[in-house]
């Protein structure tokens, strides 16, 4: 890697899970769309033919209209060949298949349990976890052994979880964890004011927050733009629009088909419920309140206006995404640079000291919170330099929300402990008083026994037997 006349030649960037249909093609363009940074994207995946197509997708953004810079794309078969030397890791991986994720989304619907993404949080979230992190002790013990002062970029789920075990494994390490959240609450608030003053094209960049919480349940305490304080005006704008803002229609009127759309009814009701402005989507957002708040029922989440995001979505959707690849590959159809608004190219920039940068990330709290545990992953901003990540000090939880956010942080701590101590009994207790297990403590065993045993296959590291007497 070498600096030259303000521009960054070289740069090697490991992609493990670069085989994806998604994220990868959204990084390939966002490069490509940058004129001071350029080098090689090594490509990583258990699914080799897939990254094989993705270095052939990758290497065509070179000759799209309006590439400022040139990215060579290679597949790799290992992962010490894609992570040794790189300067930038980039993390973006499905831990297990659709049918694994069909048990964790749809087994708890048994006991009246329902998720409307099951990634994160509730008994969806913590079986995720439990195949996830293994993988993540391996990957932290590669980067490790190939590439020990590389920065680490993660975008798997649940982000919590894996940002802690990077760290756990290898303290020193350079991690972080990206999530699009909060740029879509400013984007929401760009609304608010353009209704409210009047205005045109608000950029959500230019609305200054002060974000704090976990991952996929932020919230925002400052709020401004133009050095105009916004709490008051969100106030009058929920009270107005508490009913529904954005009124999308939904397939065929039927929100539970609608995937990701949603009317924020969740995010202004718990503004409402704690004069907290809320600073994730509502399904994520509905996932970590008690669980008859707004998923009690396929009819509550209707009410809610928004949608239970199903795994035959999901499947269906891969297969959008699979034929638009052969497309890709074929050149019936053309790659187009199209800017993802996500910050991961620009954080690369910052780190190599091209830009500063302040935007929000999950790091372990150094303080940043003072009324969460030190060492917990919570989310903040963070400024930004070169080779220089340090976190904002973001201030205490308010006392409104801080029974649901310390409630939800010392659930995720447990889980993180039980699974790497190999613990079932630990991880059933966080399991338990998860807020969407509703069930009873028997039926709560019964379904926990039914969603590990889904996915023992990927569980090869736990003692199953007990289960399976």
């Amino acid at each position: 890697m070498e600096y030259v006349n303000n521009t960054v030649n070289g740069i090697k960037i490991a992609y493990i899970g670069g085989g994806s249909r998604g994220w990868a093609w959204g990084l390939m363009s966002d490069l490509a769309a940058c004129d001071d940074i350029n080098g090689d994207v090594y490509l990583y995946d258990i699914d080799l033919e897939a990254a094989k197509n993705n270095e052939i997708i990758g290497n065509k953004f070179n000759n799209a209209e309006g590439a400022k810079s040139v990215w060579n794309y290679h597949a790799t078969e290992t992962i010490e060949e894609a992570l040794t030397g790189a300067n930038f890791i980039v993390i973006s991986i499905l831990p297990g298949t659709f049918d694994e994720m069909n048990s964790d989304v749809h087994t708890p619907e048994k006991y009246g349990i329902y998720q409307s993404v099951g990634d994160t949080s509730g008994p969806g979230g913590i079986v995720r976890a439990m195949r996830t992190i293994p993988m993540y002790e391996y990957i932290a013990e590669k980067i490790k052994e190939c590439c020990p002062d590389a920065w680490v970029i993660n975008y798997t789920n649940p982000m919590t979880l894996c940002v802690k075990t990077l760290y756990r494994v290898f303290p020193e390490i350079k991690a972080f964890g990206c999530c699009h959240e909060v740029f879509g609450t400013q984007k929401f608030l760009a609304r608010m004011i353009e209704e409210t003053f009047g205005e045109k094209d608000v950029y959500r960049g230019d609305i200054k927050v002060n974000p704090l919480g976990i991952n996929h349940f932020t919230w925002v305490t400052k709020a401004t733009w133009k050095n105009v304080d916004l709490y008051p005006y969100y106030d009058e704008f929920v009270k107005k629009y508490a009913d529904g803002y954005q009124t999308y229609a939904g397939v065929d009127g039927n929100w539970m088909n609608s995937s990701f759309r949603s009317d924020e009814k969740v995010k202004m009701d718990l503004y409402l419920k704690t004069g907290v402005i809320a600073a994730a989507g509502d399904r994520h957002l509905a996932e970590f309140c008690e669980g008859k708040w707004y998923l009690a029922s396929p009819e509550r989440v209707r009410e809610m206006h928004f949608g239970l995001t199903t795994v035959d979505w999901r499947r269906k959707n891969l297969v959008e995404r699979l034929d638009k690849s052969a497309r890709l590959l074929s050149g019936e159809e053309e790659v187009k640079i199209k800017g993802t608004g996500e910050e991961g190219v620009n954080q690369i920039r910052a780190l190599l000291g091209l830009i500063d940068l302040v935007t929000n990330v999950n790091i372990p709290n150094q303080g940043q919170i003072p009324n969460l545990p030190l060492g917990a992953v919570v989310e903040t901003n963070a400024v930004f330099r070169a080779n220089s990540l340090e976190p904002v000090c973001a201030g205490p939880i308010p006392q409104a929300i801080y029974p649901m956010i310390s409630r939800i942080c010392g659930e995720q701590e447990m889980v993180s402990e039980g699974i790497a101590e190999r613990d079932l009994d630990k991880i059933f207790i966080a399991f338990a008083n998860d807020p969407l297990v509703t069930c009873g403590l028997e039926d709560a065993k019964k379904l926990f026994k039914e969603m590990v045993l889904n996915t023992k296959e990927y569980l090869t590291m736990f003692d199953l037997s007990k289960l399976e007497d």
